[in-house]
């Protein structure tokens, strides 16, 4: 079989990879570092994607982007997480909030928050998880009620990425109470600017900018900052999650590094434990198959149709795959030559990755839900759901 992009989508890699050679820095390890300059690197490379339409290449060009396929798309995202997401926090916007505006916004909504973003200009955060509702998204506390000719909103959010540097957060929030859970809530796009909207950062091994507690004391949002139908955000948001599951390519990191080892190690790559070798090159294979799997996801989308089972296959193979090949790349990099920068980069990569690992069974949905939504697309198709374009 020939899972081969075509020749657009190679060209697209190399010359992704030379921009990356130009503009961002050897030791770059990600935008949400305590050094504001990896952040500036980040923004810097994102106008420098946008004036080349790169940014958000598959978006139509009347949003910024330049038509390109689906298959385009992906090539820029594995490109840009296997070099440590030179883009910082603008894959957010890129791969979910923006296509979710564009499907579900009103004409003022594209205009307003769509352009910005393909330029590159604007970080968003997403306000979903709470306290006391992190994998069991529908049970929210956090309440908008409307006040005149808008809304009051007040609650908390937590585990928000980026809340310290966004400018926008994608919320979920309660406006009514319904027969299920499920109902009764909508979506609000909040700017962070506005009064009583308070961002505690919370420390942890990732570093800052990743996990932050969001305080929304009657925070007053326009009805013109509504998305979609009052009362019916939980399809919106479903469609979301598919999407935003799939918009991390983490097995393309995985694979760099993952190749990267032999060429640091050199001759002693040999030395390395049979059953060190072996299991990296399970990995590699491990990797092959998240692989497939995100394609399987991506074709579907391109058909206008995401199934939840899909999406959850790949979120479980890929999780698990970010923190087994940690845990080798690890093991590895602890016979990595003292001396030289590509050991010590490859030692500072390793480590990074497996600290980031940690998190990636918990994120965007813990690994035991995405076994659940799978289990029911197993045994119920016709209950698992779909979403379609239409």
């Amino acid at each position: 079989m020939d899972f081969a992009m075509g020749k657009a989508a190679d060209g697209l890699r190399e010359e992704l990879r030379r921009l990356v050679r130009e503009h961002v820095p050897p030791d770059f390890l990600g935008a949400f570092t305590g050094d504001p300059a990896d952040l500036e690197t980040a923004q810097a490379f994102c106008r420098t994607l946008a004036e080349r339409g790169l940014l958000c290449a598959a978006w139509p060009e009347e949003f910024g982007g330049r038509g390109a396929s689906v298959w385009e798309q992906t090539a820029v995202r594995e490109e840009m997480w296997a070099h440590h997401e030179p883009r910082g926090a603008q894959y957010m916007g890129v791969n979910w909030v923006g296509p979710t505006i564009m499907r579900h916004g009103t004409p003022e909504q594209r205009h307003r928050h769509l352009p910005p973003m393909a330029r590159g200009e604007v970080i968003w955060c997403q306000g979903f998880s709470e306290p006391d509702a992190g994998s069991d998204l529908a049970s929210l506390r956090t309440a908008a009620r409307r006040d005149g000719d808008g809304w009051t909103v007040s609650g908390q959010k937590i585990w928000t990425s980026y809340a310290t540097m966004a400018q926008w957060c994608f919320l979920l929030a309660r406006t009514s109470k319904g027969e299920r859970r499920q109902d009764g809530l909508t979506i609000f796009l909040v700017p962070m600017s506005a009064p009583g909207v308070e961002v505690r950062p919370i420390d942890c091994m990732m570093g800052p900018h990743h996990l932050n507690e969001v305080f929304l004391d009657d925070v007053r949002v326009t009805e013109d900052d509504v998305l979609g139908a009052v009362d019916h955000g939980w399809r919106v948001v479903q469609e979301v999650l598919a999407f935003e599951r799939v918009g991390i390519a983490r097995y393309a990191r995985c694979e760099r590094l993952l190749h990267a080892a032999p060429a640091v190690l050199g001759a002693e790559w040999e030395e390395l434990p049979a059953e060190l070798r072996g299991r990296w090159a399970r990995m590699l294979a491990h990797c092959r198959r998240a692989r497939l799997l995100a394609y399987r996801v991506v074709a579907l989308q391109s058909r206008g149709t995401v199934r939840p089972g899909d999406a959850a296959a790949y979120r479980i193979a890929v999780t698990r795959l970010d923190q087994d090949a940690a845990e080798v790349l690890m093991e590895i990099a602890a016979h990595a030559p003292a001396d030289g920068a590509p050991a010590r980069r490859f030692r500072r990569a390793a480590e990074d990755h497996w600290r980031y690992s940690r998190a990636s069974t918990i994120a965007s949905g813990s690994v035991e839900i995405q076994r659940v939504l799978l289990a029911r697309a197993l045994l119920s198709p016709e209950g698992a759901g779909t979403w379609t374009s239409s």
